[in-house]
């Protein structure tokens, strides 16, 4: 591992084999790149970040993986986004994707195969998670995958509810000349959602398991009820794909959720996001967990090139 100097940002490099990781620990706890080198020399992105990116507004950048903390996406109260109820029954406001895209994090270790970072939560974060916790971000990378795992602690004396996700950039299309419809998404969810103006779960009817990268109709689709804690992506060829692996159960708990996301057409990824349930869980409380009072809770994913 080491550290380098992007225009007053210490960013830390770990070469892995054939494998390059750039992260930014203290920024959000930012994995910003991987990419490949392969053997004739050439680079390939698995997951993409732009080359314009500002490290010092590093929440608005399109890339990485950015750590949606503690809800995923947009939160509601009565039909008002940006606003949440916590269990007491007090209403709080909340960020689109939560305080950790943009917050400070502490490292707490870093070595040769990665970094664990501990949040420190702004004054914003603390008026809208009123909770005494720690939470972290531990990242562990091999050549051709990586693992990271959400730790949140509870160090108060009442439940802490929390519905965090992933909000992967993936490179894609990733082979010279192709496009996005020689790729294809296969998710084995029983149920599709997508999230109305007021923050409730409006069900998909005609939804296929494996779809098309250039469907339009899997942008912003939520997947829930998975029959397997594997996701896989690639070429329609059927090599060189990447599978997402989440938690260690075969079949996750019943609303953990893949939203599949991209920001127009010729955008130059598409996110695979694995989430710990779907929008608004605190409102829904489909995919809202709890760590209850002294205990421990990990969430954790695992990206690997298959």
């Amino acid at each position: 591992m080491e550290t380098l100097d992007i225009n007053g940002h210490p960013v830390r490099k770990w070469q892995i084999g054939a494998s390059t990781f750039l992260a930014y620990p203290e920024a959000g706890a930012r994995l910003m790149n991987w990419h490949l080198t392969l053997a004739d020399g050439s680079y390939r992105d698995v997951i993409h970040w732009p080359e314009d990116a500002d490290l010092g507004n590093i929440a608005k950048v399109r890339g990485g993986n950015p750590v949606l903390f503690p809800f995923s996406a947009r939160t509601f109260d009565k039909g008002e986004i940006g606003y949440w109820r916590t269990p007491e029954g007090e209403r709080l406001p909340m960020m689109t994707h939560g305080y950790c895209r943009q917050g400070k994090f502490e490292v707490v270790t870093e070595h040769d195969h990665g970094f664990t970072a501990s949040f420190v939560p702004s004054d914003e974060c603390n008026e809208a998670y009123p909770y005494d916790y720690t939470f972290s971000v531990r990242y562990r990378f091999e050549q051709l995958a990586i693992y990271v795992d959400y730790q949140l602690q509870n160090h108060g004396s009442t439940p802490i509810p929390w519905s965090a996700g992933h909000h992967f950039y993936f490179a894609l299309p990733w082979h010279e000349g192709s496009t996005r419809a020689d790729y294809q998404l296969h998710i084995p969810a029983k149920k599709a959602f997508h999230q109305d103006g007021e923050g409730k779960l409006v069900p998909v009817k005609d939804f296929s398991e494996t779809a098309s990268f250039d469907d339009p109709a899997i942008v912003d689709l939520i997947h829930c009820k998975l029959k397997s804690n594997e996701v896989r992506f690639g070429p329609k060829s059927g090599e060189e794909d990447i599978a997402i692996k989440i938690g260690d159960s075969r079949v996750p708990s019943e609303w953990t959720s893949v939203v599949s996301w991209t920001m127009a057409e010729d955008s130059p990824f598409y996110c695979v996001e694995p989430w710990m349930g779907p929008p608004n869980s605190s409102g829904t409380k489909k995919g809202l967990h709890f760590v209850d009072a002294g205990a421990t809770s990990v969430f954790s994913v695992e990206v690997r090139l298959a």
